[in-house]
């Protein structure tokens, strides 16, 4: 099964599952292609000194077919399963169709919890502690056309501390984030998520 990656800045999600692939400890996956919308990211940088293929596609460099370019770019790979790391872009209608179910992201909160537009990185860990919520966590699941409302595959949480700030509970979130997609792709694998 070939994985292929959407990304816009660091990309940690995406090294984390590229480097469980490369040492055999998430087994019968592939790496495809990591496709950025920001061609100065850390993770473009990173997939060079890899040998891991990225392409930059945007509204620079496609300004009337962005979401056309991103779906033929992942077809052309072999594309069996879309991973999301920290993208930060709407995924288009086309490719949305073209890979229907089989787009994953991961969120830093316990879907439905602190979902939706503009709710991503210190806005959810921000929302949580207004919230005077008790736990938090990551959240893995199939996106859909509506931000954070497709169904939740996987979820680990973690304690809100007393003292916590907006920081120091990210980074608790963070430190789960790349097992927790692990799992949930060999999740995927073993049951072929029907959705």
């Amino acid at each position: 099964m070939k994985i292929s990656f959407l990304a816009s800045h660091g990309g940690s999600s995406a090294k984390h599952i590229i480097a469980a692939i490369r040492e055999n400890s998430l087994q019968g996956f592939e790496i495809g292609i990591l496709i950025t919308n920001n061609k100065n990211s850390g993770i473009y940088a990173w997939c060079k000194e890899q040998g891991i293929e990225v392409l930059h596609i945007s509204g620079k460099t496609h300004p009337d077919n962005e979401d056309q370019a991103i779906k033929a770019a992942l077809m052309t790979a072999k594309t069996d399963i879309v991973v999301l790391s920290g993208y930060m872009k709407k995924i288009g209608s086309e490719t949305l169709q073209a890979f229907s179910h089989k787009i994953l992201n991961i969120h830093p909160s316990l879907l439905p919890l602190h979902g939706g537009h503009k709710m991503y990185g210190d806005f959810v860990h921000a929302a949580v502690l207004q919230a005077g919520e008790s736990e938090s966590g990551a959240s893995v699941q199939v996106i859909n056309a509506v931000y954070d409302e497709g169904p939740v595959l996987l979820q680990h949480k973690v304690p809100v501390l007393a003292g916590d700030t907006v920081d120091s509970l990210g980074q608790r979130v963070r430190a789960i984030e790349g097992e927790l997609y692990l799992n949930a792709l060999k999740q995927w694998q073993t049951d072929n998520f029907k959705i």
